[in-house]
């Protein structure tokens, strides 16, 4: 996202509330056009190592990519596409140049080292595109064996602005509902606990449900909300949004606010686990979910180079929905006052590369 907005000029105070806008400062800014340069550059060596770029010579279809490649079938298309898609929004045809990603880092490193997390998450994801797209590994296992777990953790921390601004963004809202509406709150996917803690620092509900399906995430972010927050009244317990939650104990009507952060946009059934979270509320309560939205139809979006090698995110009805599909989607699951703050369909056509809101609707 640019300080200019497509039409020449900074449009931040304008388009975004004051308490958004100063989230989404000049240095943050910059750090966001650092890091998508850098996942550009890391695409370009993708393509090439992965042979995309020799099969893609030839005019032909993702498939037929993928076959003369000799990817695998069953996991390289979607991650293929996206790649295909990436180098097509810079005009690129292969020959294809070679640019140098770490000098992209080396610039972040000495403009806000902060950031670097994501930078080491996008290498690791780039590292591991041939033996995932070739079915020799899963993304699972490149991703998250157990030597990259610190990796994880710093990435998934407030202290890194770059992955933090979702959790703000989200939190923001969150406590702005419990503000109107105070009542307990069931969080979803809470991983690590950055998003609960980003929106403890805001507000105490009397009663905070977490929720994890992890139990290496669920017991790591126990230890370090009851640290940073003693006193606070946190529940910690297991939960797959894929499932009934009844089966984790969730009562009906029993929560104001079902808070979720960078986690309903991999339900295998959206309209399942957006049925479930309406159940879950009480009349009146409110879902906030942090999603990074896609502003158009098929547009790439540079986290996707990390999550598309995850089979969750490949199931089908699983990624980025534009703003349209989050509004029907709530809506057709009986939902009131569907809501996407920022709203990235006012964003869009100025800022195209925004892509981080929180969104959500009303149980009536």
């Amino acid at each position: 996202m640019p300080i200019a907005s497509r039409r020449g000029f900074d449009e931040r105070a304008t388009l975004l509330s004051a308490e958004t806008a100063a989230l989404l400062d000049d240095r943050f800014v910059r750090s966001c056009d650092l890091l998508e340069e850098y996942v550009f550059r890391l695409t370009v060596g993708i393509a090439r190592e992965t042979g995309i770029e020799d099969a893609w010579k030839r005019d032909a279809t993702v498939d037929e990519i993928v076959a003369r490649a000799g990817l695998d079938p069953e996991v390289a298309p979607i991650p293929v596409a996206w790649v295909l898609g990436m180098l097509a929004a810079r005009d690129l045809r292969p020959p294809l140049p070679r640019l140098d990603p770490e000098e992209i880092e080396a610039a972040q490193a000495a403009h806000d080292p902060r950031c670097l997390p994501s930078f080491r998450i996008a290498a690791l994801a780039a590292s591991s595109y041939p033996d995932v797209l070739r079915g020799v590994t899963t993304g699972a296992r490149a991703l998250f064996a157990a030597d990259h777990m610190e990796a994880w953790a710093a990435y998934f921390s407030n202290d890194n602005p770059a992955y933090a601004i979702s959790n703000r963004i989200a939190a923001l809202e969150a406590a702005r509902v419990l503000a109107g509406a105070p009542g307990p709150v069931l969080e979803l996917g809470g991983g690590l606990g950055s998003g609960a803690a980003a929106l403890l620092e805001r507000i105490v509900p009397p009663r905070y449900h977490f929720s994890e399906i992890s139990l290496p995430f669920l017991r790591r972010a126990q230890r370090s909300l009851s640290r940073d927050f003693p006193g606070v009244p946190v529940e910690f317990a297991r939960l797959d949004i894929d499932r009934p939650f009844a089966e984790a104990g969730i009562e009906p009507g029993a929560f104001a606010l079902v808070y979720a952060v960078n986690v309903v946009h991999v339900a295998k059934d959206l309209a399942f686990t957006l049925s479930e979270i309406r159940n879950a509320l009480r009349p009146g309560g409110t879902l906030v979910a942090g999603e990074c939205v896609r502003p158009f139809p098929g547009q790439p979006i540079y986290v996707e180079l990390v999550f598309n090698l995850l089979e969750a995110f490949r199931c089908e009805g699983a990624g980025f929905r534009t703003p349209e599909a989050w509004v029907g989607a709530l809506q057709a699951c009986g939902f009131a006052g569907a809501f996407i703050h920022p709203d990235v369909r006012r964003l869009r056509d100025a800022y195209p590369s925004f892509v981080v809101a929180a969104v959500g609707a009303t149980r009536p």
